[in-house]
């Protein structure tokens, strides 16, 4: 694997852990796709470092599991202004 994708992967896991950053933020903030990002943390990160991965994972899955929850409030939002 090329050393500079070893590192991207590793500042994405730092990112996402010390932001608490979902996929789509990081994505963003890397200027790369979601599925890159995923690949990142999901797979090349686990040979590289397989402790970060662990934490990373943590994060991740907690994100998925709130997702609903953000969907919800930015419907709400969205509503919100429009009848104003």
């Amino acid at each position: 694997m090329k050393s500079y994708i070893e590192e991207r992967a590793v500042e994405i896991a730092q990112f996402i852990i010390e932001n608490n950053a979902t996929v789509r933020q990081t994505a963003k903030k890397f200027g790369i796709s979601k599925s890159t990002v995923h690949k990142d943390v999901t797979e090349r990160l686990q040979v590289i470092n397989p402790s970060l991965a662990g934490q990373t994972r943590v994060v991740l899955d907690l994100n998925k599991s709130e997702r609903h929850i953000r969907g919800g409030m930015a419907t709400r939002e969205k509503y919100l202004h429009m009848h104003t």
